[in-house]
């Protein structure tokens, strides 16, 4: 009974002496814990940690920057100057920049370094720097982070090869647009007999194709056509459309040159082409010129689908224009109205043929509602009269270049003039 009885008061005594070490235990381990991990924290922390003299010279260093570098500890503390780990042009840099903004500010940091490692290669680092100062505020010492920047300089390199990549695909992109827009348009424009005639194509940006297209060309019996088009849209598809409507235009115009009958046949073929869940459309205007052999110059049937009215500048100094009311989009409906008005041409009188890309023009880059108008382009008409084609299209692509971001869409300028004979310029 006495040795049961040893053996339970032994058994109750144990817990209460556990119990009553158990405190001092844990704080004992917690306390060497927060020694441990303050330690720890700096030697092996994410980031590196130097702190040098204000000579440069480093005074500490913790594992991690000693491992990223390759260096013992013994190689750098007290033997080694900061510079020294840097690349020639880091070095310089820290010369000139970085170590004369950091004894003005007392701070700088997020500054991309290169440090030579122990082998020679280079490690890619974003660099913090702050002066430690005593009691007196006089500067003791310079504390340094350092971040490891090897996964940013590949992002950013692969950023830079994907960025570089992109812009020769635009570039292959500018040069295939800008080729297939000078196959829409004609190599040169024919030489008519008695006419001088200017064209210019205002792109609005190289980064599509545009839908404006132009041409003059012969026909049978000494006269000529000639036209002047937009289709909606931009890009390949309206490219499309834009070679379908040229050369349409063009064989309408051999197989019967009334304009009115060239839109008509044109209109047909786009409403056929183009009559299912992708509508497209243009609005255009023809011309057939004649010579007058018996007044001089030239008559000029045009015939209008919804396209804006040609500006006629006179040879005395008057301009106007040439509307064809009605005429409505060729390619929308079926059967399209067609309008058409004929003039003549007398000598020192000039026509110019456009789209809608320079009425509808920003006056400022910053848009709005700032268009320059028909009412705008009338009166340059009439400042310009009596003018020549190629003065008409000179002036009128200056206008088009002070607009600069505010012209967003091409513009197709076509132009005819009547010389006066050589008699009358003399005069």
């Amino acid at each position: 009974m006495c040795e049961t009885g040893d053996a339970a008061d032994n058994t109750n005594q144990a817990p209460v002496d556990s119990t009553d070490r158990a405190p001092v235990d844990e704080e004992a381990r917690f306390s060497e814990l927060l020694e441990d991990s303050a330690e720890d924290l700096y030697e092996h922390a994410p980031c590196g940690y130097l702190s040098t003299l204000l000579d440069g010279r480093i005074a500490k260093a913790n594992a991690t920057l000693l491992d990223w570098l390759g260096y013992e500890r013994d190689d750098l503390v007290g033997r080694m100057a900061f510079s020294d780990l840097l690349t020639v042009g880091g070095r310089l840099y820290h010369e000139t920049h970085f170590a004369p903004l950091l004894r003005m500010q007392g701070e700088i940091s997020g500054v991309a370094l290169e440090l030579k490692t122990a082998d020679g290669s280079r490690l890619p680092v974003m660099v913090t720097s702050s002066v430690k100062t005593g009691s007196d505020g006089q500067p003791l010492l310079i504390r340094t982070t350092l971040f490891d920047a090897r996964d940013r300089r590949a992002y950013e390199t692969e950023l830079l090869r994907a960025r570089q990549e992109a812009d020769r695909e635009r570039d292959r992109l500018k040069l295939l647009n800008t080729t297939l827009q000078k196959t829409l348009l004609p190599p040169a424009l024919v030489n008519v007999p008695g006419l001088d005639v200017a064209a210019h194509y205002h792109i609005a940006s190289a980064d599509e194709v545009g839908g404006d297209f132009y041409d003059l060309f012969p026909l049978a019996a000494g006269s000529w056509g000639l036209f002047l088009g937009d289709v909606c849209g931009k890009g390949a598809a309206a490219a499309a459309v834009t070679s379908l409507a040229r050369y349409t235009l063009r064989a309408a115009a051999v197989y019967n040159p009334d304009p009115a009958a060239v839109l008509s046949n044109l209109n047909t073929v786009l409403n056929h082409e183009y009559n299912g869940t992708d509508p497209r459309f243009c609005t255009v205007v023809f011309g057939l010129l004649t010579p007058d052999p018996e007044r001089g110059g030239f008559r000029i049937t045009l015939a209008g689908g919804g396209h804006p009215p040609a500006l006629l500048m006179r040879a005395d100094g008057t301009a106007d224009y040439l509307p064809t009311p009605g005429g409505q989009l060729i390619g929308a409906l079926p059967d399209a109205h067609i309008s058409t008005t004929t003039v003549r041409l007398a000598p020192g009188d000039t026509l110019l043929l456009y789209t809608d890309g320079l009425t509808e023009a920003h006056t400022t880059a910053a848009g709005g509602d700032d268009r320059y108008g028909d009412n705008a382009l009338l009166d340059l008409g009439r400042a310009l009269a009596p003018t020549t084609a190629s003065d008409t299209i000179g002036a009128v692509r200056d206008l088009l270049h002070t607009f600069g971001t505010g012209v967003d869409d091409d513009t197709a300028l076509l132009s005819i003039h009547v010389p006066r004979p050589i008699s009358e310029e003399q005069q």
